[in-house]
């Protein structure tokens, strides 16, 4: 067993020996700093290309789950549309058809199609503008 034991740490020291004289200096130093280079900039790579956009992406992810409300049209990650009739704290209620409501994880909606406030005012500034038509016909008719 000794001899396996040192055997194992004589190596190292075989190579220590056997380097050059050069290198043995201050250059080993600045070549361990260069080999380096190549994997720190593979990690910058992987950092701004996969692990940054991921995390914004599940930050938006979260503040859009965060506002849901009810009247909010929804699809599921199954492909489900539905609009939201109850908002719990862990899941949703879904009215998919006139009688058929669902019960939904809140991570299994995938995106928000239109609010229910964004769905007023578009009803509210349609109807404004039909009434300003319907004035103004009516004034030229009569």
């Amino acid at each position: 067993m000794n001899s396996a034991f040192f055997s194992v740490f004589s190596f190292p020291r075989a190579l220590l020996m056997a380097a050059p004289d050069g290198v043995a200096g201050g250059a080993a130093g600045g070549n361990a700093l260069v080999s380096f280079v190549p994997f720190i900039l593979i990690i910058a790579i992987f950092y701004f290309l996969i692990i940054r956009p991921q995390n914004k992406k599940q930050k938006e992810t979260q503040k859009m789950l965060g506002a849901l409300k009810k009247g909010d049209k929804i699809v599921t990650i199954g492909g489900i549309h539905g609009t939201i009739q109850k908002v719990k704290e862990g899941s949703v209620i879904v009215k998919v058809d006139e009688n058929t409501k669902m019960e939904f994880s809140r991570s299994a909606i995938s995106s928000v199609e239109a609010a229910a406030k964004e769905a007023d005012d578009d009803d509210g500034e349609e109807k404004k503008i039909e009434e300003k038509k319907d004035e103004k016909g009516g004034g030229e008719k009569s």
